[in-house]
């Protein structure tokens, strides 16, 4: 098992030099193999060939790995939880050296830390203005836009420029604090799944070495991997050591990403009493929100980068993506108004929609923040899933490695089953499905041919019987509603301890409803 996930990641790693970007002045392509396969459709085809035989082991090995700590009881659960972890370190492993996959935003990453470093500031220019092989990676469509980031992943990014140039070796660095970012959800996703009663192991093994997560967080290295794992812990923190701590960390995940400061809502149902009314509530939202800006502005503030990423937030919408069902809606209400001859500018429903789209998710934010149930830590869990879920349904621009962001907060409820069976079979094939995007370049017959292909993996992986059977053995009876078991009881009691004076005491683990 651990064998077959590491041996995939070392073919994702290798197919990945022939379809990911590289510059030009990389080592490797001055290699005459890796120029001939990388410039011919039938080399990339080739490559893209690896890839996904990589990815069905990873997923051939995750699925045998979910169903082995779906059997672990009692005692067994720690040794399975320290499997989980023990696989997702190997089966990263080969990915840590990897250029970025399936996407280019990696290299963005690396030229907005030069820029910082610099001196010029990411929120006023792109990386256009600078020369040379930092730049070489760099997508196009972003070299002359500002960064829509928040100040964090700049001041990493200048930290790291300033002992190495070499573009590679950036971005290397910046797969180091995605993996900072594994870290935080290897430490608190498992207190997460005790709160509710389910399997810790299980629910590990699904975030943190899943096909989504080895492809996209890893792989991708996106800063979403970083934002999300400071969104579980605020969580966490805000039980174990006092809401300030959890809004300061909720504050910290805006600072990478701005949806992560979502999660404050989270921290605020946790740190108010039960049956809270609607002033306690907006008193408790005000101050973990206040809290939670400062930890967001002052960072970039101290820096000299200001708040200048407010106004570059609408720059990943400037591009349409067949996965935000709000911009699919209104292009085909577009196309339906030019049908009809009605003479509406181009793009009049598409930013209609976007907007209706993007009042919904706030209505929705607020609405769980005033009515859901209030001191209970399950709660606030499902809070944040059902927020952060609406979001990626009704944001303007959604990619796959957006699932992030409510992937571990889902896993760590109990949902039905075919909830369940629902998200294993969603992170499988989003993971299958990873290369199929701007890493090819464009090459149409290889995404054609290469969709054939993971149709395929997919009905291998998922569709048999004996699959079937194994998935629903998997997600069956540690996510099923069900009275606490003793022994997670007792886990739950561990992982909570109170250390400080102002720490928040919620009341016992209760049963699912």
């Amino acid at each position: 098992m651990l064998t077959r996930g590491f041996a995939g990641g070392l073919l994702v790693l290798i197919g990945g030099v022939v379809i990911s970007t590289l510059p030009e002045s990389t080592a490797l392509m001055q290699i005459t193999l890796v120029q001939e396969l990388r410039g011919a459709e039938s080399g990339r085809m080739a490559g893209l060939a690896v890839v996904l035989v990589g990815l069905g082991l990873y997923a051939a090995a995750w699925l045998r790995l979910c169903r082995h700590v779906a059997r672990a009881e009692g005692d067994e659960r720690e040794d399975a939880l320290a499997l989980v972890r023990h696989a997702t370190i190997v089966w990263s492993a080969p990915l840590v050296l990897a250029p970025p996959l399936f996407s280019r935003d990696g290299w963005s990453y690396a030229a907005q830390g030069v820029l910082t470093h610099f001196r010029i500031s990411p929120y006023e220019h792109g990386p256009g203005v600078l020369v040379g092989p930092i730049v070489q990676g760099v997508d196009p469509r972003w070299m002359e836009t500002a960064a829509p980031y928040g100040p964090v992943p700049l001041l990493l990014g200048d930290a790291v420029a300033d002992v190495t140039g070499n573009p590679w070796m950036l971005v290397i660095a910046h797969r180091g604090f995605a993996l900072l970012g594994l870290a935080l959800l290897a430490w608190s996703v498992p207190k997460l799944a005790a709160w509710a009663g389910i399997n810790p192991a299980l629910t590990s093994a699904v975030v943190l070495c899943s096909p989504l997560m080895l492809a996209h967080g890893v792989g991708g290295l996106h800063n979403d991997l970083l934002m999300v794992g400071l969104m579980t812990s605020a969580l966490v923190v805000t039980v174990e050591q006092g809401w300030m701590w959890g809004a300061a960390l909720g504050g910290l995940a805006a600072a990478v990403k701005l949806p992560g400061g979502l999660v404050c809502i989270g921290v605020a149902l946790i740190a108010l009493p039960v049956g809270a009314s609607v002033v306690q509530r907006l008193r408790r939202l005000t101050q973990v929100g206040a809290l939670a800006c400062g930890a967001l502005v002052l960072p970039g503030i101290l820096a000299g980068l200001g708040v200048g990423w407010v106004h570059a937030l609408g720059v990943p919408g400037s591009v349409n993506v067949p996965l935000s069902m709000p911009t699919v809606l209104g292009g085909f209400f577009d196309l339906l108004a030019r049908w009809l001859g009605t003479g509406l500018a181009p793009g009049t429903f598409l930013d209609l929609v976007r907007a209706v789209a993007q009042v919904v998710a706030l209505a929705i934010a607020i609405r769980v923040a005033l009515t859901w149930p209030t001191g209970s830590r399950v709660h606030a869990v499902r809070a944040v899933a059902a927020v952060m879920g609406a979001l990626i349904l009704l944001s303007p621009v959604v990619h796959l490695w957006y699932f992030l962001w409510a992937l571990p907060f889902l896993a760590a409820i109990r949902l039905p089953r075919l909830g369940t069976v629902g998200l294993l079979a969603a992170v499988v094939i989003s993971g299958l499905v990873a290369p199929l995007d701007s890493s090819l370049h464009g090459a149409y017959v290889a995404i054609v041919v290469g969709s054939l292909l993971v149709t395929g993996l997919v009905l291998a992986l998922l569709a048999t019987r004996t699959a079937r059977e194994r998935l629903e053995k998997i997600a069956t009876a540690p996510w099923l509603p069900g009275v606490l078991e003793p022994e997670l009881a007792q886990v739950a009691g561990r992982i909570r301890p109170v250390t400080s004076p102002n720490a928040i005491r919620p009341p016992d683990v209760p049963r699912a409803v």
